[in-house]
């Protein structure tokens, strides 16, 4: 027995030297060879710039030109277009903008109707994707689609005659309160028009002051290419002359609540840091008439911000209105 336990020892001992006698490096690896295989994703080397190459060759001779604008750093296409009181649509449309979010700086770009060609009088063509918020010196953003504006009064609507959607149904019950709901952001009811403001004649605009209160910031063209108007909370916002609003929104970064009214081919008043806003984007207006209450959105303290643009370009407002009295 003891011989027999003794054999199977010794046989495990020579099965553990074997064992113990083979080597532990590591089998080598052969290494291949991996860098002549491209990459799965090679960015472009250039991006393509067919728009910027069509507006730099068009620099030379249309910059500076009567209908002609040369774009700044921070520029979007659809600031430029309420700067002019028309649509992105148009400005791509006029340009040949293959891609309206692409614009750069030294571009220049027509901001006025071609000759025959007729600018769309609303962005209600404008409910593609919004386009990407950030990206080169200057993006465009789409144009908030029109809301058909119900006017109170069954006589007379506040919509021009291509509206897309009739003043008030003509034979549906339930349709009508909602739409007036919808259509009356304040409480004001019917368009009120104040009829004690001085007016004061300018290019065939009469002009009126927006609101009352001290001025805190006056025009330089620079830094302030408006005027400041101090007040209280809720106080009224009335539109200085006739016309269309072309915007009504919070987009435009710095200005709050925002209205933007054209009067003519030349002449567009801008309204901000709204509290309140009572009308609606393609909504004709009267001079007087109260389109919003003031605030301090996107401003340290309760004011208005006006500004009257000409031909785009920033003027001094108390040039245009009434002597404050």
């Amino acid at each position: 027995m003891r011989i027999a336990l003794l054999a199977l020892t010794l046989s495990a001992a020579a099965i553990l030297g074997a064992c113990s006698s083979v080597s532990l490096v590591p089998v080598p690896v052969e290494q291949k060879n991996f860098q002549k295989v491209p990459p799965v994703y090679a960015p472009p080397a250039t991006v393509a710039a067919a728009p910027a190459g069509i507006a730099t060759a068009a620099s030379s001779s249309l910059a500076g030109q009567p209908g002609y604008y040369t774009v700044q750093p921070g520029d979007t296409l659809r600031r430029i277009a309420l700067q002019y009181g028309t649509t992105w649509q148009n400005l791509a449309q006029w340009n040949n903008l293959s891609d309206p979010n692409v614009i750069e700086v030294g571009q220049v770009l027509r901001v006025v109707a071609p000759e025959g060609a007729a600018a769309s009088p609303s962005a209600s063509a404008a409910s593609a994707a919004e386009p990407l918020p950030s990206g080169s010196a200057a993006q465009s953003f789409a144009v908030t689609p029109l809301a058909p504006v119900t006017s109170v009064k069954p006589a007379q609507g506040t919509n021009p005659a291509p509206a897309p959607a009739p003043a008030k149904p003509a034979n549906a019950a339930a349709v009508p309160p909602a739409s007036t709901a919808s259509a009356s952001p304040g409480p004001s009811g019917p368009a009120v028009v104040a009829s004690n403001l001085a007016t004061a004649s300018h290019d065939g605009i009469v002009w009126s002051w927006p609101t009352s209160g001290k001025i805190i910031q006056g025009f330089n063209g620079t830094t302030s290419k408006g005027i400041d108007i101090a007040g209280n909370l809720g106080d009224p916002v009335y539109a200085a002359a006739a016309g269309r609003v072309v915007y009504a929104g919070s987009e435009l970064r710095g200005f709050g609540k925002l209205i933007i009214i054209k009067h003519n081919d030349d002449y567009i008043s801008v309204y901000a840091h709204n509290n309140v806003m009572l009308v609606k984007e393609n909504e004709t207006v009267k001079r007087g008439q109260k389109i919003a209450e003031m605030g301090s959105t996107d401003a340290p303290r309760v004011e208005l911000h006006f500004e009257i643009r000409l031909r785009g370009k920033s003027i001094d407002p108390i040039g245009l209105l009434p002597k404050q009295p």
